[in-house]
């Protein structure tokens, strides 16, 4: 099966071109599609949903037709033969709905997430996102500030009057403070939303032949990395996405960390150390008949004794696993589970992008000012407060976002 949709004024006049008279609204009806000659195309569903109660907003029409490319290739050509029809550009669908007001910025960067969305807590935190879970925030937040700048504008303008009258300055202030505090907690959010739409990073670190090769290919299920008795096979660092009980995980094999006269080796030791201190979590590896190699005291690292099925010992605090045998992996995969979904909270995040962290930040700064100033200038407060709002508008893509618009939504497909 495949879909074809239409958007615009043009909507009516192809589907009584090609499907006959206008279906009725939101009913899916079976209908011949016809050529200029008057030859059947196939036979599809039909439907029509006219605007503005539609996805653009504009008059759509969708065509589920068979899925053999000739059929396919048929009814566009027909469509893109009639006058004021062509193909759509990459997510021509989503912006036209942004600019009908049908979906903030923030909710379209929810679809496009979902779109790419791996895992199940990337869709879900995707969904909510497109949902208009930060719209709703932003509206909440902005609220509060509009009523605090009303109260600065009767001080400003009606101070004299004997119908106003109180402390309004600090009234408003009072409010401020409030909407504050939310900002701090939702900006605070940004670094777990960020990691699961972008994804744990895990690494696998240890000394030559402790078997970092070897689980990465076991976790994989498939042989990704080279494995071989001789120390230093791995030169650079080898990446592999896993989804880890919903979790979004990059895991990342690195080369052997000993000293080394070989360049290219001693390279690859540095690299290796520098992913480690910038992973979310580094699995520390030895084979029980080795030493380990000491990292930096503040990498997150969980300590694993490989090649259990040999002779050596298990330290305190180190899981034992065998590759060979499967003992132990079950219970790496549990734990590794949990330690990442500690960092990843329970709940989906509210910022999930760096725009996003920026803007607030930026609306966090103009509300703190405003708070410590001692001035008690009425004027300059409303200014703060306006462009706190400003930055909060800027966040759903009400003012100053042509260069987001242009980069977000060249990466949709051309369907969306």
């Amino acid at each position: 099966m495949s879909l074809v949709r239409l958007s615009g004024s043009q909507v009516r006049f192809a589907l009584e071109t090609v499907a006959g008279h206008l279906p009725e609204p939101r009913r899916a009806v079976l209908r011949a599609l016809r050529d200029d000659a008057g030859g059947v195309i196939d036979q599809a569903l039909v439907l029509f949903f006219p605007g503005p109660a539609s996805f653009t907003g504009e008059d759509v029409a969708e065509f589920h037709v068979h899925g053999a490319r000739a059929v396919l290739a048929k009814l566009i050509q027909v469509l893109c033969a009639l006058p004021g029809i062509r193909l759509a550009e990459p997510g021509e669908f989503t912006r036209r709905a942004f600019e009908a007001g049908k979906l903030d910025l923030a909710a379209v960067e929810g679809l496009a997430d979902l779109i790419d969305s791996e895992t199940e807590w990337q869709r879900r935190q995707a969904l909510r996102q497109m949902e208009g879970a930060l719209g709703a925030s932003v509206a909440g937040w902005r609220r509060p500030l509009i009523d605090a700048m009303a109260l600065l504008a009767a001080e400003i303008d009606f101070s004299d009057e004997g119908d106003v009258s109180g402390p309004l300055i600090e009234q408003a202030m009072a409010g401020v403070a409030n909407v504050l505090a939310e900002l701090y907690a939702a900006r605070g959010s940004f670094e777990r939303g960020e990691r699961i739409r972008e994804g744990f990073v895990v690494v696998l670190a240890g000394p030559p032949n402790a078997g970092k090769s070897s689980l990465l290919n076991a976790l994989a299920r498939r042989d990704v990395a080279i494995v071989s008795p001789v120390a230093g096979t791995t030169r650079d660092a080898i990446e592999v996405r896993l989804d880890l009980a919903g979790l979004p995980v990059t895991l990342i094999d690195t080369a052997g960390l000993r000293d080394s006269s070989d360049p290219i080796e001693a390279e690859g030791v540095r690299r290796a150390r520098a992913l480690a201190d910038k992973a979310d979590l580094v699995l520390s590896l030895r084979a029980v008949d080795s030493e380990p190699d000491r990292l930096h005291d503040q990498v997150s690292s969980l300590a694993l004794a490989t090649k259990a099925d040999l002779d050596g010992a298990v330290r305190p605090g180190e899981l034992a696993i065998s590759v060979h045998t499967g003992a132990g992996i079950e219970s790496l995969l549990s734990m590794l589970a949990e330690r990442l979904a500690g960092l990843g909270a329970t709940e989906p995040a509210l910022l999930t992008r760096e725009r996003h962290r920026a803007a607030v930040s930026d609306s966090i700064l103009a509300l703190q000012r405003a708070l410590d100033a001692r001035h008690g200038q009425a004027e300059l407060l409303a200014e703060d407060l306006r462009l706190a709002v400003l930055a909060l508008e800027r966040l759903l893509g009400r003012i100053d976002v042509e260069d987001v618009l242009d980069q977000l939504f060249a990466g949709f497909c051309i369907g969306k």
